[in-house]
């Protein structure tokens, strides 16, 4: 099994006033050779947007855009012809295919919106342009990790052109437990949201990430009150 950590003070950071954003991997003005991706996956921003303000008309192609709102309603408009509120609860997903113009706002005018926003780079180049938005209330289970996204149309949660499997995992007491690795040659980028757990000998805390690869599984030791967002993506793609 090989691993690399990132603490949450190493992630770059930009705040733009309206926008507060600390990125896992290079982005924007944040470069870091050593922190291109994960793997496919190739973006991880914790963006927090200020009351009514948000990201302007722009292009996008060739990637997938999962998008997670933590606390908070964020405001959707592209170029395909779709206008919506995605909330806390729910996970967006856009596949900029051949190309896609959007927008993002924080619906609200008296609050600030919290979320991730994860790229991952596709199976299959300059696909059709899709956008779709689901709750995953329906999927969530307590104190284990749930799935909201896979390669497969039918499955639990959404789905994105790449061998991928997201999981979430909300835990309210200490608890063991696994994950187990879907696809040969993937691994899984952990991502705390909230809480601490340990992966071996390694603790992470609140904003804190872990990946691992060549593995078949991995154990975790999870404290209570926390949440984990699991990514496993291609490490080669």
């Amino acid at each position: 099994m090989k691993t690399i950590y990132h603490s949450a003070e190493t992630r770059g950071n930009a705040n733009h006033g309206w926008l507060t954003a600390n990125h896992s991997f290079s982005f924007a003005q944040y470069y870091d050779p050593e922190r291109m991706n994960f793997g496919a996956l190739r973006v991880l921003n914790d963006d927090t947007i200020a009351p009514g303000k948000g990201f302007g008309k722009h292009p996008h192609d060739n990637m997938e855009i999962i998008t997670i709102p933590l606390n908070g309603d964020l405001e959707h408009k592209d170029s395909m012809g779709n206008v919506g509120v995605i909330n806390e609860g729910e996970i967006q997903v856009m596949s900029a295919g051949t190309g896609v113009f959007h927008s993002e706002y924080n619906k609200n005018k008296d609050k600030p919106i919290n979320l991730l926003q994860l790229w991952v780079i596709p199976k299959t180049p300059n696909v059709k342009p899709r956008y779709d938005q689901k709750s995953i209330l329906e999927y969530k289970k307590p104190n284990t990790f749930y799935q909201v996204l896979s390669p497969n149309e039918d499955d639990d949660g959404m789905w994105i052109h790449q061998d991928a499997w997201f999981h979430m995992g909300e835990f309210n007491r200490a608890i063991e437990t696994e994950y187990t690795i879907k696809k040969q040659g993937n691994g899984v980028y952990i991502f705390v949201i909230e809480g601490t757990l340990k992966v071996g000998d390694q603790q992470l805390k609140q904003r804190d990430a872990m990946g691992v690869w060549e593995a078949k599984k991995i154990f975790f030791v999870v404290e209570p009150d926390s949440k984990v967002l699991l990514v496993e993506v291609p490490m080669s793609f």
